[in-house]
């Protein structure tokens, strides 16, 4: 059997007259029903015979319940009665205050009418915070577009910084390899033997 959720009264009294109505139709081909399909088998093994009468019912009764309850979960019929059931609770309700509104029914009234009295000030008050949140979407992202300009050009001059110090280290190298070293080495040599004298004395 499918859930019987919470819910409004009109779907509790639909839900139950739709219980009803599966058993009754589950149970309807009768036990002698089934003895005129297959009479061997019923005078054969009786108890037997009726077990599986009983069984097939129940999983009739059982297939047409899943089968309906996946049928009100994808089409939200509860949730649809439920609607129903408030608004007709509504019209009751603004009746007895004396407050039908611009949108009473009248003979002469179009049902399109009346549906956009109610639909028509809902949809523009929708439209209207989709505006204002819209507008507020636009500007976070221009403030995100101008933090990641800020961040790409502080990317470029810290590259273009980078570049510097790798041209200026690539200069040191090329002018360090372009001393004679030779030269250098005779002359610290040479140096050293000078000094070793002054050093002594």
């Amino acid at each position: 059997m499918f859930n019987n959720q919470n819910g409004s009264r009109r779907w509790t009294h639909f839900h139950s007259a739709l219980q009803l109505a599966i058993q009754r139709s589950s149970h309807k081909w009768t036990f002698e029903d089934f003895a005129e399909c297959f009479p061997l088998y019923v005078e054969s093994d009786k108890n037997g015979s009726s077990a599986t009468f009983n069984s097939i019912s129940e999983y009739i009764e059982a297939q047409n319940f899943r089968d309906l309850d996946k049928l009100f979960k994808n089409y939200n019929i509860q949730e649809s009665i439920d609607i129903l059931h408030k608004v007709v609770n509504d019209a009751k309700e603004r009746k007895a205050r004396g407050d039908a509104g611009n949108d009473t029914w009248k003979d002469n009234l179009e049902p399109k009418v009346a549906v956009c009295a109610r639909t028509v000030p809902v949809l523009n008050s929708e439209a209207g915070r989709l505006r204002t949140l819209i507008s507020q979407l636009e500007q976070d992202n221009r403030q995100l577009e101008l933090e990641l300009q800020e961040k790409a050009d502080l990317t470029d001059t810290a590259n273009e910084r980078v570049m510097e110090i790798l041209d200026k280290l690539d200069a040191t190298l090329q002018t360090w390899q372009d001393l004679p070293h030779e030269d250098i080495e005779t002359w610290t040599l040479q140096t050293a033997e000078a000094l070793k004298p002054k050093l002594r004395s």
